[in-house]
C-alpha cells in the first residue's frame, strides 16, 4: 500500500534541503498540535518545500498529521525521516514527499468524495480527510484495515469511512468519486474505478510491474486524459488485480 524503500530525490535529481524562492519556511503555530510538532515542521521545510510541494492546505495536512502514529512502535523514531517504513504484512507506509506529491496531484476542493484503495496505515486517507475530502478507504488486508480504522478513532480523525475487502471493485454504492487514489501497483487500470470517477474527477495511481510510472487520469468531457509523472516502486495490487488479464 506504500512505496518501498526509493528514494527519488536521488533518483529524480529532485532538489533537497534548498528553499523555493519566494517561499516562506516559517510556520504559524497550530492550535492543537499534536506531539513532535518540530519534526513535522522540519519534514516539511527540508522534504516537501524544499521538492517543489506549494498546496498550502496540503502542506498544513502534512503538519498536522502525526505519521509516528501511523507506523509501527519500534519504527516511531524514523516516522518523520525521509524514506518509507515497514508496517507489517509485507507493507510499507510511503516517503512523505509522495503522500504529499500525490496528494497535490489531485487538486482537490474541499468536501470533495475521495476513494482510495489500500488504506495500510491509514496515514495516506488522514491526509486527504485533513485536506477536506470526504475518504472511502478500502484496504485488503483486515488486520491492517482495523488497526487504522482505531488509529483513526484514537486521534480524532472524522470524514473517513474505512471497510476491509478488495479494492478492484471499487465502492459502488458511494460512487461516483470527485478523486480516486491507489496506493498499490496494478498491472493496468481497473475498469470498475475508472467508471466510478466523476464528470471531471482525477485518478492517480502508480501502474506496471516491478519499477511503475506514476500516472493521473482526467475524466474530461473529451474522455479520459492520461499523464505519466514519477517513476516509482509500490507495493503490488492484490486480489482481483493479479487475475484479471491487462487490456491496458
Amino acid at each position: 500500500m506504500a512505496i518501498l524503500a526509493l528514494f527519488l530525490s536521488t533518483l529524480l535529481g529532485l532538489p533537497f534541503g534548498l528553499p523555493m524562492t519566494g517561499m516562506s519556511m516559517e510556520f504559524e503555530p497550530l492550535v492543537h498540535p499534536y506531539p513532535r510538532q518540530s519534526e513535522r515542521d522540519r519534514m516539511v521545510k527540508e522534504q516537501l518545500l524544499s521538492r517543489g510541494i506549494s498546496d498550502q492546505a496540503v502542506i498544513r495536512a502534512m503538519r498536522e498529521v502525526p505519521r509516528h502514529e501511523f507506523v509501527l512502535a519500534e519504527d516511531a523514531a524514523e516516522a518523520y525521516d525521509d524514506h518509507p517504513l515497514p508496517i507489517g504484512y509485507g507493507q510499507t507506509i510511503s516517503q512523505p514527499y509522495i503522500v504529499a506529491y500525490m496528494t497535490e496531484a489531485l487538486r482537490l476542493n474541499e468536501h470533495e468524495r475521495v476513494l482510495e484503495i489500500g488504506t495500510g496505515s491509514g496515514y495516506q486517507a488522514a491526509v486527504l480527510a485533513k485536506v477536506g475530502a470526504r475518504v472511502f478507504t478500502i484496504e485488503i488486508i483486515e488486520e491492517l484495515a482495523e488497526r487504522a480504522r482505531q488509529t483513526f478513532d484514537r486521534l480524532g480523525i472524522p470524514h473517513i469511512t474505512s471497510r476491509a475487502g478488495d479494492g478492484y471493485q471499487g465502492w459502488p454504492e458511494g460512487a461516483p468519486f470527485d478523486a480516486i487514489i491507489l496506493t498499490a501497483a496494478p498491472e493496468h487500470i481497473p475498469q470498475p474505478l475508472l467508471d466510478q470517477l466523476a464528470p471531471g474527477g482525477r485518478m492517480i495511481l502508480p501502474l506496471g510491474k516491478t519499477l511503475q510510472k506514476l500516472v493521473i487520469l482526467s475524466n474530461t468531457p473529451a474522455g479520459i486524459q492520461r499523464k505519466e509523472l514519477l517513476p516509482v516502486a509500490f507495493v503490488p495490487m492484490t486480489g482481483e488485480a493479479q487475475t484479471r488479464p491487462s487490456s491496458q
